[in-house]
């Protein structure tokens, strides 16, 4: 591409504009670890080396005086070929990109926060009306870096970002070494003799996964009506009603898609690290979920696990409508928390 490095940097200012906004929106924990993450990214340091301590807190004060100089500057167009395009027209900006082997995304995550990131086609497939397009080098990104989004009808996976979740787990489970699904997981591979190996053997697995899990979003939008949804998720304007709702639809995509494919294909490994990040609110609505995984695990049948699957699918397909009835009735949002609290399964 002619203006590539015109584009990256556009991409890349338009994360700095975001990671100024909203950077604050986080723990101080949560922030210095996605910090720390963000450095080896922009570094390209690889995974088993330490981080520069002193080198990293000069970034830290550096990139904190950028921000402060960007927090309030609109964000730039997408200078493309065919002429400026708009920052969240992605499927515009793909249709451009992917031909030439790269690949864009802009959206909005948890909170309404934008995320926007510029990389590397990896691959690109058609699975069941869902366009995929994975990603494996990325030239922008912002500070926080989902792994996996579903936009439309266009599914993103981002390699670099699945590797580092999973070296961040290993990390994790390095320091507690305790009998665990992450545990059991990691055990699937020989991180300890072979790190690099084991760690891009289980991107692939996982990367797969996480497809499925936005082809089970992407489902779920088709029960519940995307717009529907779309529209009560816009209208919460505090963190615990937006949680709920989110909680509820994921584990309606896990229900439809990610473990009955899993369950079908004896993914052993997936399913252990499945259940290793089963936490937070999703775990708290479903605890049927975690206790057919612990049956699973003590008896090797896995027909409590498709139970609960089964009786999940109705479950949180009539959860979420009853979520959008209630928003489309003008009801409070703490409905939606009411709703949530009401529907353990």
């Amino acid at each position: 591409m002619q203006n590539f490095h015109e584009l990256v940097d556009a991409v890349q200012t338009n994360c700095h504009i975001t990671d100024a906004r909203h950077a604050q929106d986080m723990t101080m924990c949560i922030f210095l670890l996605e910090m720390r993450q963000y450095y080896r990214w922009e570094y390209d340091i690889p995974y088993t080396d330490n981080l520069p301590k002193d080198d990293l807190g000069n970034w830290l004060i550096e990139r904190e005086q950028l921000w402060n100089t960007l927090e309030d500057q609109p964000y730039r167009p997408m200078p493309l070929s065919s002429g400026a395009c708009d920052t969240f027209e992605a499927a515009t900006v793909n249709r451009e990109l992917v031909a030439q082997g790269y690949v864009y995304s802009a959206g909005y995550g948890r909170f309404h926060r934008p995320h926007f990131f510029l990389g590397r086609l990896h691959r690109a497939e058609q699975r069941d009306g869902f366009q995929v397009l994975e990603a494996d080098c990325e030239y922008a990104r912002d500070l926080i870096a989902p792994p996996a989004a579903l936009q439309g009808n266009t599914i993103y996976i981002r390699r670099e970002a699945v590797k580092s979740f999973l070296w961040s787990k290993f990390e994790e489970w390095n320091v507690q070494q305790r009998d665990s699904a992450l545990g059991r997981a990691l055990a699937c591979y020989d991180f300890e003799r072979a790190p690099d190996q084991s760690l891009a053997r289980m991107t692939n697995v996982e990367a797969e996964a996480m497809i499925l899990h936005e082809l089970g979003e992407g489902l779920a939008g088709r029960e519940y009506g995307d717009q529907a949804w779309g529209e009560m998720l816009m209208t919460c304007s505090r963190r615990r009603p937006e949680l709920y709702a989110r909680s509820v639809r994921d584990n309606l995509a896990d229900c439809l898609s990610t473990l009955p494919t899993l369950i079908e294909r004896d993914a052993q490994p997936s399913l252990h690290f499945y259940f290793a990040n089963f936490e937070g609110m999703r775990k708290k609505l479903f605890p049927l979920a975690s206790s057919a995984y612990q049956a699973w695990v003590e008896s090797g049948n896995l027909a409590p696990l498709k139970a609960a699957v089964a009786r999940g699918r109705e479950h949180w397909r009539a959860t979420g409508n009853k979520m959008i009835e209630a928003r489309r009735a003008g009801e409070a949002e703490m409905r939606l928390v009411e709703i949530g609290e009401g529907a353990i399964l």
